[in-house]
């Protein structure tokens, strides 16, 4: 499978943040942090439209070329994004290499989702892009290469890595050991089996991929589902899947920053899951929105506490490092049931952020031993006036094609949103023209802030609104072409 490497639609300087535009679709400009907008017919830009990306590092930071980071997975914009704001020279490879990928990355590769049991395929392939950049102080990893150990292990004996290695993925992704973690921690795990002999068929169980994420390939246990696995599995193949008890509550994310015995709690957020104004399949992860002080109580510290308890055991009994992301349900009654542990930066994580928490790249390099580049936003505790984060990713509803014109309306729509926000790009995972979205993947991801969860929220879900009916305005001329 041939990884293929792209050069930016921005041309990224030695100093870190300031991009000149070399579009594919104009004639370029010397104008900083600038897309071009376009005419459709003539290719031409009419006016540029600053993206702003907020918290450059102060002008004593290294130089970003002699800090150079690769970091590999499905999708590594939000990780990539965050090293780059704190003074990193980002080497990035996943499945998308999205604009504002290129934007920011020193070299940035592409990769084919065309999974294969060879190295010629998904997520094999990362180890070919590996290869093709020059060495780095470190490697990092974001989803779902969590559940490809030897993977991890057999780049990590080229380079130095930021993050868990392949012994400590198979414990923590292992459902039996993140079970007997959460009894550690005196919180609840779900009723779990790796066979289904015996289970009802009447949906009070989910059947999921052993090395799944986002939600993806979950479905009830039903009789349909029952006969559609058996007749893929006829042959005996090698453990797939578990089968776990449905956990019906408020789905929430814990975000933990860990270092080699101590843990410290970043926050929580609750997960936007199978949302259809996103278009999201049924258990499909599709963002989040952030929870803070504003939601404190005695039974809020209750429950932070006990989370609390389960990084301290993440970290003392699994030696887990880094950004750690922890999935769980909190039920009618108020009980704290893990689902599931991701020993990476989440995609949730980079909310924390926005509110000030702390940088994600920084917090997970520092924790896994690379000293910190700029000090760029040192942990803290968001206040009562900290505005509440939300994300969505919007999925594509039907297939459609990304024009240059369909880019441009985006980010026009985007700077206003943008400046609202404060300067925090409201628009991300831009595809690059010339592709077609498949119907059911993901198109963008938008941003919103708010003084409450749902505000955020409601703010989120007109921008959704916004982008979808350019979406739709893009098909509908396509298919009148």
């Amino acid at each position: 499978m041939e990884a293929r490497e792209y050069h930016s639609a921005y041309e990224v300087e030695t100093r870190p943040r300031q991009i000149r535009p070399r579009s594919p679709w104009c004639g370029g400009g010397e104008s900083p942090r600038a897309v071009p907008r376009t005419d459709a017919k003539s290719r031409c830009p009419e006016q540029m439209i600053t993206v702003k990306h907020p918290h450059t590092p102060a002008e004593s930071t290294p130089r970003a070329a002699d800090r150079p980071l690769m970091i590999l997975g499905a999708s590594v914009r939000a990780l990539a994004v965050s090293a780059h704001r704190a003074g990193w020279a980002v080497h990035a490879a996943d499945l998308f290499c999205d604009l504002d990928v290129l934007a920011i990355s020193t070299k940035a590769v592409s990769v084919a989702d065309d999974h294969g049991d060879d190295e010629g395929g998904y997520p094999w392939s990362l180890r070919a892009a590996a290869a093709s950049f020059p060495p780095t102080v470190a490697w990092c990893y974001t989803g779902a290469l969590e559940n490809h150990p030897d993977l991890v292990d057999a780049i990590a004996s080229t380079r130095p890595l930021a993050g868990n290695p392949g012994a400590v993925l198979r414990k923590l992704r292992d459902p039996l050991q993140a079970a007997a973690a959460a009894a550690a921690a005196g919180l609840a795990f779900p009723e779990t089996h790796l066979a289904p002999v015996g289970l009802p068929l009447d949906g009070s169980f989910l059947i999921k991929p052993l090395a799944g994420s986002g939600g993806r390939g979950i479905h009830r246990w039903t009789p349909e589902v029952a006969s559609d696995h058996r007749r893929r599995h006829v042959h005996g193949l090698p453990l797939t899947h578990a089968w776990q008890r449905f956990e019906t509550g408020v789905a929430l994310s814990a975000a933990y920053c860990l270092t080699h015995g101590t843990a410290r709690l970043l926050g929580l957020s609750r997960q936007l899951i199978g949302e259809p104004w996103c278009h999201a399949g049924r258990f499909a992860w599709c963002g989040a929105v952030t929870l803070g002080p504003r939601h404190a109580s005695p039974e809020y510290d209750r429950r932070t506490t006990a989370l609390q308890r389960f990084g301290d055991v993440l970290s003392s009994q699994f030696h887990a490092v880094g950004l750690v992301g922890v999935d769980l349900v909190m039920d009618a009654a108020g009980r704290l049931v893990v689902i599931e542990i991701n020993p990476r930066p989440t995609a949730s994580m980079e909310l924390f952020e926005r509110s000030g928490v702390c940088s994600m790249a920084d917090s997970h390099l520092s924790a896994c031993g690379f000293s910190s580049s700029t000090g760029l936003l040192a942990p803290q505790v968001p206040t009562q006036a900290a505005p509440v984060w939300a994300k969505a990713v919007l999925f594509a509803e039907q297939a459609t094609p990304v024009s240059p014109s369909l880019i441009d309306a985006m980010l026009l729509e985007a700077k206003v949103w943008t400046e609202a926000d404060g300067g925090w790009p409201a628009l991300a995972d831009i595809p690059r023209p010339g592709q077609t979205l498949p119907a059911g993947g993901p198109a963008v991801t938008l941003f919103a802030a708010g003084r409450t969860a749902e505000d955020a929220i409601a703010e989120l879900r007109g921008r959704v609104d916004c982008i979808e009916t350019l979406m739709k305005a893009t098909r509908a001329h396509t298919h009148e072409v």
